[in-house]
């Protein structure tokens, strides 16, 4: 059987771009749904509130790690949708395997550190509850087995996206929630597991999705490679090209989520598990902007990715110009529902002390005005990605990002809990602001004319 890849080159931009974009999209709120469901049968709980706030504690070292599931991912994105483009469907399963094995040893690395240094890891976050620390340590310590397979599922899925068949993964992802809503009731309630259930249930629901993942890049009539090998040796130009693509948006996201764990850390020591709580369930329903863009963003890669390798650089232009309208007009929907709407969706999963429900609503109104910048930061930062410019947004972003900790001290000194808020969404509006100008400058540089390719197996100039 030959091997099927959507071609992006060709075609109505929109209609190729939202070919991609909706399916990852799709992922990118079954996975807002896995948080989400974990959160409301927690919320159920008789110490919800202890509950909630030690799965938000733990969850943020999963997040940290996130700085190294970007390098199999991201990896596997450029260098499949550049090389497809360049119409090299070789070093497309090459880049796209060795990015997968590159994941996998990075998962088993970090899921060994999650449980074997549990309890100082947690200790950082200076937690004052005795009760909030156990539950975060026993949730970390579940968690962290299963991030071999959440990073295989990952790379797997960012090969797939870069040959524009994000459907593959939208499946695989879809049958993991599932199971994730069928086991949170049962283990955290019904069997009385508390928080150590709904880490159980994730972790199952992500080796399903693992094993779906790997069998359609094996065997799917749809899959992209003829013969996708996830065993098999390392290459050493390819995993230092890799490396090269992915280590700025690595250092990017472990600064993100670093200079984020201060500013956790801060809230609770200050204002204790109810605030901690309340950036927990605010975060996650503020996730429905950032997640659904992120997954039109990486989209937008796979999708400039393919016109990059294949030279298109007026396809490329239209492109960055549509995915940003369509951007804007997504967040604007976003930042108008935290706003009119976050009392309600809040009062969704904490209820109970009445204040907290006050409490989310002002963290969501907060948060809302920064929504129209998500749409500069994801558009411009998809299109450098797909570039394989992956500096200029990580710059953006850590400098940003170094101003965070001390925008929210000051202003909390004014505005108290708000203040720290404040500071969270002031900072995005600097991300979005710099890497739009960037960006602006920057594709003044780019050529005008369409030029033919020539296939390789080494990354493309810029």
């Amino acid at each position: 059987m030959r091997p099927h890849h959507e071609d992006l080159t060709q075609g109505g931009i929109l209609k190729k771009i939202l070919l991609v974009a909706l399916p990852i999209m799709g992922i990118q709120l079954l996975q807002m749904t896995y948080n989400l469901t974990d959160m409301f049968w927690l919320g159920r709980m008789e110490n919800s509130v202890t509950a909630v706030a030690a799965s938000g504690l733990a969850g943020m070292f999963l997040w940290l790690g996130m700085a190294l599931m970007l390098v199999g991912r991201v990896g596997a994105e450029i260098g499949v949708s550049q090389n497809l483009g360049a119409g090299n469907l070789e070093a497309a399963q090459a880049y796209a395997q060795e990015a997968a094995r590159i994941a996998f040893i990075l998962g088993c690395l970090y899921g060994f550190v999650l449980v074997t240094f549990t309890g100082p890891l947690v200790r950082l976050l200076q937690v004052k509850e005795q009760d909030v620390f156990q539950g975060a340590c026993d949730y970390l310590r579940i968690a962290g087995l299963g991030i071999p397979l959440t990073y295989v599922s990952a790379s797997i899925t960012g090969g797939f996206n870069g040959a524009g068949n994000s459907r593959l993964g939208f499946w695989a992802n879809a049958a993991g929630l599932i199971t994730n809503m069928i086991l949170d009731p049962i283990m955290i309630l019904a069997w009385g597991w508390g928080i150590r259930g709904a880490a159980i249930a994730t972790i199952i629901a992500q080796g399903i999705v693992c094993a779906l993942v790997v069998l359609f890049a094996k065997r799917h009539k749809r899959r992209p490679f003829a013969a996708f090998q996830l065993i098999g040796p390392l290459t050493r130009a390819r995993v230092k090209q890799i490396a090269r693509w992915t280590l700025p948006m690595s250092v990017e996201s472990g600064a993100f989520t670093m200079l984020a764990m201060v500013v956790t850390g801060m809230v609770a020591s200050i204002y204790g598990a109810h605030a901690v709580a309340v950036q927990r369930v605010g975060s996650q329903i503020e996730s429905l902007s950032w997640l659904v863009g992120g997954g039109f963003a990486s989209a937008v890669s796979a999708f400039i990715g393919q016109n990059f390798g294949a030279r298109k650089w007026a396809r490329i232009r239209r492109g960055y110009r549509i995915s940003m309208a369509a951007m804007l007009i997504w967040e604007t929907f976003a930042m108008l529902l935290l706003a009119l709407a976050g009392r309600y969706l809040f009062s969704l999963f904490l209820s109970d002390p009445p204040e907290l429900v006050q409490m989310g609503a002002e963290y969501l109104l907060i948060l809302a005005a920064c929504q129209p910048f998500m749409a500069l930061e994801g558009t411009c930062g998809g299109t450098f990605r797909g570039m394989g410019k992956t500096l200029p947004p990580s710059i953006s972003s850590i400098t940003s990002n170094l101003l965070r900790p001390f925008l929210c001290w000051t202003l909390g000194q004014y505005f108290g809990l708000n203040g720290f808020w404040m500071g969270i969404s002031l900072s995005a509006a600097i991300r979005g602001t710099m890497m739009f100008v960037w960006f602006t400058i920057y594709q003044r540089r780019l050529p005008r004319h369409d030029m033919e390719s020539a296939a390789a197996d080494v990354p493309l100039p810029a």
